[in-house]
């Protein structure tokens, strides 16, 4: 009986070490097959030899070290895409995302139209000590609620910015549109309005400029359309953009990676929110467009990408006679030479929604100008860059914490190309 008895006390840790054993060979076998430890890098810059670019090579650690993405989240390059990241970022958006508290600004457009932004302020001293304000435009249809927003707003406070951020005309499900438009691909009337906000009530503030996915075209073609919209602007980031819709329409109806699908969700999203304003875009409006139609709702309904939607719908609030002229006017390709300040375009290698062909847009302006720099590492999906253990990234990401490192470099740059003006001054003294 005590030979039994033993043995029997035996079995659960005989089981306890099969279970374990079993666990071990499916993680190596996760391992092996999914190609989870495939290599990390740093990231691919391109850039022109200058006195800039070597201080933030110098001043921006993240620049030149890898990205080390969570191990199950990030690298799942058996597929070669960012899908997981896009994923998480899309749908499960970010856990543990901070509450940071701002103020909803409102302000009249000319055509009737109410832009909302939210305005926070700084939680600390800036780094120079001066008043620096992020304006900020966010991806398709977001907004100040976002949590990768949020996310990137509470960093950026903690860092000494004031950040205003803009509600994309239409997006904030308990904001009624004024007038019969919304936001579209590249108007950046509600854009430039919330800047001008800033300068006018902060006159001594300087500007970061910031745009995410589709911001990131909003915020590059504002820069680039005036020279006077440059003015009291530090730099400008652009994150996961596609830089040519025109170039872009034929790939996004690809099913190579995925991008037909993720067209259909976007385009899902889309009709919900424009269908949500149906009365006020398609109602017994004088401000109507003329060419805005029943038969264009109609359409909407049936609609399964956003080119339809775009064709459909919304090209015609700024009158634009095809979809082709609406891409082509719109995208920020023809303004991107015109921007003087410091600009920094980054996007990722295995973004499923950004075709590879497109990034040769900003590299090669990247090796033509001084003030623009192209950061392409080999992970980070669509606006991921999940950083963080193998189950749970944090919710703050290497783009997060690169965007506000890169804003510390140009303005300790400017501080110090000021402090050097300012001393060969007096060494020579008035003329």
């Amino acid at each position: 009986k005590m030979s039994v008895m033993l043995e029997t006390s035996e079995l659960p840790a005989v089981f306890d070490g099969v279970k374990l054993a079993a666990v071990a060979a499916a993680l190596y076998v996760i391992v092996r097959c999914l190609n989870l430890k495939s290599p990390t890098a740093p990231p691919e810059l391109i850039y022109q030899d200058s006195a800039l670019a070597r201080f933030l090579l110098k001043s921006c650690p993240l620049l030149t070290k890898e990205y080390v993405p969570p191990l199950i989240w990030g690298k799942l390059m058996w597929v070669k895409i960012g899908h997981i990241q896009t994923a998480l970022y899309g749908k499960m958006g970010r856990v543990r995302s901070p509450h940071p508290y701002g103020l909803r600004k409102y302000l009249t457009m000319p055509d009737g139209a109410t832009a909302t932004f939210d305005l926070f302020e700084p939680q600390s001293e800036h780094c120079i000590g001066e008043d620096v304000t992020m304006v900020i435009c966010p991806g398709i249809a977001n907004h100040s609620e976002k949590q990768y927003i949020r996310t990137f707003v509470d960093y950026a406070q903690k860092n000494g910015y004031r950040c205003a951020v803009l509600n994309h005309l239409g997006a904030l499900p308990n904001i009624e549109l004024t007038s019969p438009r919304m936001f579209t691909y590249g108007c950046t009337w509600e854009f430039s309005a919330m800047v001008n906000y800033i300068k006018k009530t902060y006159p001594q503030t300087q500007l970061v400029v910031v745009g995410f996915s589709l911001g990131g075209n909003i915020v590059c073609k504002y820069m680039g359309e005036s020279q006077a919209n440059q003015e009291r602007v530090l730099c400008c980031v652009s994150v996961c953009q596609g830089y040519s819709a025109l170039r872009a329409q034929e790939t996004f109806m690809q099913w190579d990676q995925c991008r037909r699908f993720y067209n259909f969700l976007m385009a899902d999203n889309m009709k919900k929110i424009i269908l949500s304003h149906r009365q006020v875009l398609f109602g017994d409006n004088p401000k109507k467009p003329q060419s805005l139609s029943d038969a264009d709702l109609s359409k909407l309904y049936t609609a399964t990408s956003l080119m339809q939607i775009d064709d459909n719908v919304m090209r015609k609030f700024h009158g634009y006679s095809s979809l082709k002229e609406y891409y082509e006017e719109e995208s920020c390709l023809h303004y991107l030479h015109r921007i003087y300040v410091p600009l920094l375009l980054v996007n990722a290698a295995d973004d499923p929604l950004v075709h590879e062909s497109l990034l040769s847009i900003p590299r090669a302006l990247s090796e033509k100008r001084e003030n623009v720099m192209h950061v392409l590492p080999l992970h980070g999906g669509h606006l991921g860059f999940f950083e963080g253990s193998v189950l749970f990234p944090e919710p703050l990401t290497w783009m997060d914490k690169l965007v506000v490192q890169y804003a510390n470099a140009i303005c300790q740059w400017e501080k110090t190309k000021s402090h050097c003006s300012d001393t060969e001054q007096a060494v020579s003294g008035p003329e």
